[in-house]
């Protein structure tokens, strides 16, 4: 029976992160820890201009992004359950450190379970994840591994910054205590330093006379655009996009898209992304991953995958979602 997940649905104030990890570890699964590899190519640097009309056009990114050495993303033999549904069955894969994925595949394909995993919003049955050169859900104690205790998990979810499908702000604070809120209070970031880096990043997704409304006085496209900087104001080496322009109407899709491009192409973030948007997918990804019934179907290059996929599934999967 798979442990209950206890941790909340979206960013709370006592842990803006986005997490609160559940209770239950899995247990020591013995698991080698070999290193997987992939190839991937750096797409041309740019800046995008924003064309939603809800948020100010802005010429890329002018924050402070991150830059230098990028964890990788290693799945061995994971597995996840809901009770008799076998959601992830044996997953391998692997995401090169600054390498841009995005996971394509029909509804209940795995996919989110896979970001919810690296967000500690899940916990797993089996198997092993690695971020970086260490394992998410696992620690080691007098050379065994055991499984994670609050605290491993904690320093694991630093690392790792997720935008969420449905926005997940604060109601009750203001944009720029949005930003601050998780810096100061998870990172020990001083005040100064967030409110800079907050109103750097608010400048970057046009947003800047905003700083001082809530939540409830924004449109969708800028809510989205607000939990983009507030993801990014925590630092993170990995950047989870979940299905990030599907709550918004469709005339404000093109301008959060261009802003993550532009984040994508002058930063030096893993990036593991989960979008129906096939374009998006193209554009922004090094490699493309076709999920079904919790297992990869199809990996490779974007002009591979939709040019000439090898695979029937995924010819019949990307028939279905671009005729729709």
């Amino acid at each position: 029976m798979s442990p209950p997940d206890t941790s909340p649905e979206a960013p709370s104030p006592e842990d803006p992160g986005g997490v609160s990890a559940p209770k239950d570890a899995p247990a020591d699964t013995g698991v080698s820890t070999s290193k997987g590899t992939s190839t991937s190519k750096d797409a041309p640097a740019g800046k995008g201009v924003s064309t939603e009309k809800d948020g100010a056009p802005k010429e890329g990114p002018a924050a402070d992004l991150p830059h230098g050495s990028a964890p990788g993303i290693r799945f061995e033999k994971v597995v996840k359950r809901f009770g008799d549904n076998v959601v992830l069955r044996e997953l391998d894969f692997t995401v090169d450190p600054g390498e841009r994925v995005t996971l394509i595949g029909p509804s209940g394909s795995g996919k989110t379970t896979i970001l919810r995993l690296l967000m500690t919003l899940e916990t797993l049955n089996e198997g092993v994840i690695w971020i970086g050169d260490e394992t998410l859900w696992h620690m080691e104690r007098g050379g065994k591994r055991v499984p994670a205790n609050q605290k491993h998990l904690h320093e694991m979810r630093k690392q790792v910054g997720m935008v969420f499908q449905q926005f997940n702000l604060f109601p009750n604070m203001n944009v720029l205590r949005n930003l601050t809120e998780g810096p100061v209070r998870v990172l020990g970031v001083s005040k100064d330093e967030a409110v800079e880096r907050a109103k750097g990043l608010l400048d970057m997704v046009g947003l800047a006379d905003k700083i001082n409304a809530h939540p409830t006085q924004l449109s969708g496209g800028q809510q989205q655009r607000v939990a983009i900087a507030r993801a990014l104001a925590m630092q993170p080496r990995v950047l989870l996009l979940d299905e990030v322009t599907s709550a918004l109407d469709p005339e404000l899709v093109v301008g959060v898209q261009d802003l993550l491009r532009d984040i994508a192409r002058q930063s030096d973030l893993t990036l593991l992304c989960v979008t129906h948007e096939m374009a998006f997918a193209k554009d922004i990804s090094d490699r493309v991953l076709m999920f079904d019934q919790g297992q990869i179907v199809e990996a490779g290059h974007p002009d591979q995958i939709f040019g000439e996929p090898a695979e029937q599934r995924t010819r019949d999967f990307l028939q279905a979602v671009l005729a729709s």
